[in-house]
């Protein structure tokens, strides 16, 4: 097991049982200045890669996918991240990256785990454990070089198909040859031919369409007059400006952050220690503590701090008819909280003046705020964005209708952040993250992105309190900065206008 700190040196770190070679390349080091914290970050962009995996399938190979944990300084272990599964494959090389802040004053423990994936559960308990890699951070050795053969891009596999068309994609220059445009890149078309000498990015960058050879070198030494097993045409490549999540919250655009708490009656009696939203004598529960973690983030990027707060599935005062939408304070014209502490002073006067009941119905809060989203599309550059965090303890009753809610705001400055709290089964708060296909409504339509991101409230329970609002925001910075991007709106003030 090693980590590479250059093309041409390796450093033994470990041998972890069944792992036979686990590789973690440091590829880019970056420092930026964050606005809120006013203090240098620097990034660590971390590319994980195994060889001789054990093959637990029959009939196939094994599915592997990484799962990153870090030590928090209470030694927990908490999740960072997920690579993307890779199909029957013993030697994997990861495409997703892991994106970590290095601090050189601190010792960062780092554990890798490699699972056989063969469901479409998030639990990694019922996967085949591969085996695990643990070291520090220090001893990945930082290196601002990019890496040999480091993967930046997988297309999806065309089967049966000798003039296969791959879908665009995107790829920050710095990422793929470190900003030199001279530097080679290298095309491999597996399993048959790989050009034989790398492209220069100065090639495809600055030529809109061009053509070049796929040479299979053995062919090459066999045959006379061997001139090439085909040819990759570029179509177009476009070098554009793209605006990072920091250039959007610092050219003046607003994160405007909605909470939607779950009161249906399989929470349990509020006065019953066994229920969900019963308060403890320390004045938490995992509904407060979910609205903690992630208001606490999400705050600070909304500039007026109020922030409007609902619930669903409860009988609510004077007529006690059942109320998928209602507001924490009961006052429809001015539904707003001032900071998380009015949303959680508002739960708190809410909670006995309702009747748990239900059933679970999601759609009609999602739509609600879909409609101040969709306002929002009618200006002319990226002034907001919608983030709604959803906390909730069970199935979802209105599956069609939630699925249609979320299709059509995927198409709107708008994210969903869904919190399980409890022990229910959350299979269809999975099949909403959409990280295993693209989310379709009831009639076939496909969601224009992935704005659902789920996580169980459990397995965070022993983590330190920032590890939940990592992980569910993790993705929002992205799902922020590629909305805007593909519909082309700029900043309201652009943070550099040279």
């Amino acid at each position: 097991v090693c980590a590479r700190t250059s093309p041409n040196e390796c450093i033994l770190i470990r041998y972890v049982h069944t792992v036979k070679s686990l590789s973690v390349c440091l590829v880019y080091l970056a420092c930026y200045h964050t606005d809120m914290a006013a203090q240098c970050v620097t990034k660590v962009e971390l590319t994980v890669s195994c060889e001789n995996l054990l093959d637990k399938d029959i009939g196939s190979k094994s599915d592997p996918l990484c799962v990153l944990l870090m030590s928090s300084s209470d030694s927990q272990w908490y999740e960072v991240g997920r690579t993307e599964k890779v199909q029957n494959c013993l030697c994997p090389k990861f495409a997703k990256k892991f994106v970590v802040d290095y601090f050189f004053e601190i010792v960062q423990k780092l554990k890798f785990g490699i699972y056989d994936i063969d469901n479409k559960t998030i639990d990694l308990s019922d996967d085949d454990f591969l085996g695990q890699l643990e070291c520090t951070l220090g001893q990945v050795r930082l290196s601002v070089s990019l890496q040999k053969d480091t993967i930046h891009v997988r297309t999806r596999v065309v089967n049966n198909n000798l003039n296969p068309t791959w879908k665009p994609f995107r790829i920050p220059l710095q990422s793929l040859c470190g900003g030199d445009m001279d530097k080679p890149i290298k095309v491999p078309l597996i399993p048959f031919f790989l050009l034989s000498s790398g492209i220069d990015t100065h090639a495809v960058v600055c030529c809109p369409q061009a053509e070049f050879e796929c040479i299979n070198s053995k062919k090459k030494q066999k045959k006379k007059g061997y001139k090439n097993s085909g040819v990759v045409s570029v179509k177009l490549c476009e070098v554009v400006k793209e605006y990072t999540f920091l250039d959007y919250i610092m050219g003046g655009c607003q994160i405007n952050f909605t909470v939607a708490i779950d009161f249906t009656g399989s929470n349990g009696d509020p006065k019953s220690p066994q229920s969900l939203h019963y308060i403890s004598p320390q004045g938490v529960n995992e509904y407060l503590s979910a609205i903690w973690s992630v208001g606490n983030v999400i705050q600070d990027y909304d500039s007026d701090k109020m922030f409007p707060a609902f619930g669903f599935g409860a009988q609510i005062p004077p007529t006690w008819q059942v109320s998928h939408e209602f507001p924490l304070n009961f006052n429809p014209a001015n539904p707003f909280c001032a900071g998380i502490e009015g949303v959680v002073e508002a739960y708190r006067v809410c909670l006995p003046q309702v009747k748990l009941y239900g059933p679970t119905n999601f759609s009609p809060i999602i739509n609600h705020v879909a409609c101040f989203a969709k306002q929002a599309m009618q200006q002319t550059t990226a002034s907001q964005y919608f983030v709604l965090l959803i906390i909730t303890d069970g199935v979802i009753t209105d599956m069609d209708d939630t699925r249609s809610a979320i299709v059509n705001a995927s198409r709107l400055p708008m994210s969903i952040i869904i919190v399980g709290v409890g022990g229910a089964d959350f299979s269809a708060m999975e099949f909403l993250d959409g990280d295993n296909g693209r989310l379709r409504s009831q009639t076939g339509e496909a969601a224009m992105r992935d704005i659902v991101q789920f996580v169980p409230f459990r397995q965070f329970q022993n983590a330190p309190s920032q590890a939940l609002a990592q992980s569910v925001l993790a993705e929002l910075p992205q799902q922020v900065a590629s909305f805007f991007s593909l519909f082309k709106l700029k900043p309201p003030r652009d943070p550099s206008p040279s």
